[in-house]
């Protein structure tokens, strides 16, 4: 199974009534995404099927509950309070766009080439600091006033795609994989002895980091972003030599029980929070009743693992991003 493609197809999405192509392309993922090792054991299938079922009824509405796409360009800019939030200024969200490089990727596909509107979802995290600061009470000038400021960074563009159907289709693969992700670490962190099973920790650990790369932990790409064939070709690699070493069937027990008890507890391992804040035009926080202050609701992505992003669907026309110049240009222009 490819690794890094979609199970979730267009008609499934009705929550009590997944087909059961659905339903069996999940639990072959679960195991290619953990440990394919886990089809030695008999009826592995049966016993992952009800927290598969579990998952998906987390994921889908994880997903579909995620607010309509913000039209993010230049003329709207000012329009939206959480783009206002999330960016510095509308140059700078198309600066941020214009360097997102899942989105460069996309842009240079054919799909992508044709798109007149890219549907996408950008994840944020949200720090705070407080700080003293200046303020004005009336028509006094208030010095060294505690201040907390709300920050937006590590911007990451998730699965950008020509409509928002696919979109969202993308996204909950996103979603299922991320817990697979989560299951695997667990089984990566169990405490081992033995060297042959030292040696098979660290191929799974191997595979968690492939997978990472491959950007199923929701955190933003590593500078040197991987070919999806080179990742593909490295998993199959570590598959091979872990079906290589073999291993005991309470090893494999145990494995497939860390990934039944995360998938049938996909709600507290994968969630969405809202959070309502109230802001001024410098992202600092203020009192609701405060005329400066902007009401901002935020659709938060967490883990179990203590992560926590902002979420925001947006719509961007790739005519709004500014070009940017390639090295050789670049160069030519300095040497010449």
């Amino acid at each position: 199974m490819n690794l890094f493609q979609s199970i979730f197809g267009g008609r499934e999405e009705t929550h009590d009534n997944y087909p059961e192509s659905l339903i069996e392309a999940a639990i072959e993922r679960a195991v290619d995404g953990t440990d394919a090792r886990l089809r030695l054991l008999p009826g592995y299938r049966k016993r992952l099927r009800a927290p598969v079922i579990n998952a998906i009824d987390q994921v889908i509405p994880l997903v579909d509950n995620i607010s309509a796409p913000v039209a993010a360009g230049p003329r709207e800019f000012t329009a939206d309070s959480t783009l206002c939030a999330f960016y510095a200024s509308a140059a700078d969200m198309l600066d941020h766009f214009s360097r997102d490089r899942s989105l460069q990727e996309y842009l240079a596909t054919s799909e992508g080439r044709g798109a007149d509107r890219v549907t996408a979802l950008v994840l944020a995290e949200r720090t705070q600091r407080t700080t003293l600061g200046i303020d004005l009470a009336g028509e006094t000038l208030r010095r060294e006033v505690p201040q907390v400021t709300v920050n937006f960074r590590e911007h990451n563009v998730l699965d950008p795609r020509d409509s928002e159907p696919e979109a969202r289709r993308q996204l909950k693969r996103r979603a299922f994989d991320h817990l697979l992700f989560l299951a695997l670490t667990r089984i990566g962190e169990v405490r081992v002895e033995r060297a042959d099973l030292t040696r098979q920790r660290d191929l799974l650990r191997g595979k968690l980091a492939a997978l990472t790369r491959g950007g199923w932990s929701l955190n933003p790409a590593e500078d040197e972003h991987p070919d999806p064939a080179a990742l593909t070709s490295e998993l199959d690699a570590i598959t091979g030599e872990l079906a290589g070493l073999g291993t005991e069937d309470k090893v494999l027990e145990h494995h497939l029980e860390i990934v039944a008890e995360l998938l049938d507890d996909a709600a507290h391992q994968l969630w969405a929070e809202t959070v309502t804040l109230y802001i001024d035009a410098m992202n600092i926080e203020r009192d609701p009743q405060d005329p400066a202050a902007r009401q901002l609701v935020l659709h938060e992505l967490h883990n179990a693992r203590g992560s926590r992003s902002a979420m925001l669907l947006v719509s961007i026309a790739p005519r709004d991003l500014p070009q940017r110049e390639d090295l050789v240009t670049a160069a030519g222009r300095y040497l010449y």
